[in-house]
C-alpha cells in the first residue's frame, strides 16, 4: 500500500538538523520531565531508554543527577555527537545509532521516556510504537513523557498531532494508566497542548 508520508529515514532527520529545521528542540530538559526526575531514586539506578532522543537534555540531566543506566536512541548521528561533546563522560555504548523498532528486548528496560519522539513517527507506526515500548520495558516498566495533545493540521512531515482518545487506544491493549492528562507546567509555548503520561506495563 501506497504510503501518505515520506521515509523518515536517518538521512531525513540527519537533513533537518544540518538545516536548523529542528523546532521541537528545546535546547533543555523540559520542565514536566525536569520535575518528575527529580523524584525518581537515584539508588535504584534503572535502566532507562529515550528513544529518538535528540539531543537528549534528558539524558544529560539524569546522567547529572547520578543515574548511570540510560541509554538513548537515534537514529541520525548529529544528535548522539552533541550529546557526546556535552557530557563526554556519557558512556559511549549507552549512545544507540538505531532504530527504536529493530532495539533488542534484553535485557527489559526499567523505564522509557517519551518526549518528542512519538509526534515525529508516520502516523500509521503508533500502534507499532506502543507494541514496541512494552515489549521493551519489564513487566511493572514506566513509560512516562509527553505527547502532543494538539492537530497541527493536514502537514506531511512531522511533527504530528493528535488527541488523548486516540492515544488511548494504542496504549491500552498494554499499560494501566497512572496518569494521562494535560501538563500544568509545560514549557510557554505548549501549554495546554501536552499530555503528561506516566503508564505501567501490564
Amino acid at each position: 500500500m501506497e504510503t501518505l508520508f515520506p521515509a523518515f529515514d536517518a538521512a531525513y532527520w540527519q537533513g533537518r538538523y544540518a538545516t536548523g529545521r529542528d523546532g521541537w528542540d528545546a535546547h533543555r530538559i523540559t520542565p514536566p520531565l525536569h520535575a518528575y526526575f527529580d523524584q525518581l531514586d537515584v539508588a535504584q539506578q534503572p535502566r532507562i531508554l529515550i528513544p529518538g532522543a535528540g539531543r537528549a537534555y534528558e539524558a544529560e540531566y539524569l546522567h547529572q543527577l547520578g543515574f548511570r543506566h540510560v541509554f538513548v536512541a537515534d537514529l541520525a548521528p548529529e544528535p548522539l555527537q552533541a550529546l557526546a561533546a556535552r557530557v563526554p563522560d556519557f558512556p559511549a555504548d549507552h549512545l544507540l545509532l538505531a532504530d527504536f523498532f529493530a532495539l533488542p528486548n534484553a535485557p527489559l528496560y526499567d523505564m522509557i521516556v517519551e518526549q518528542t519522539f512519538f509526534c515525529a513517527l508516520n502516523p500509521a507506526l503508533r500502534p507499532a510504537y506502543a507494541q514496541n515500548c512494552a515489549a521493551l520495558l519489564r513487566p511493572g516498566g514506566t513509560l512516562m513523557g509527553l505527547l502532543f495533545d494538539t492537530d497541527f493540521g493536514p502537514v506531511q512531515e512531522p511533527p504530528f498531532g493528535g488527541t488523548k482518545e486516540e492515544y488511548r487506544q494504542y496504549f491500552a491493549p498494554y499499560f494501566d494508566f497512572r496518569h494521562f492528562e494535560t501538563a500544568t507546567n509545560s514549557l510557554a509555548p505548549r501549554q495546554g497542548r501536552e499530555l503528561f503520561i506516566c503508564l505501567k506495563k501490564k
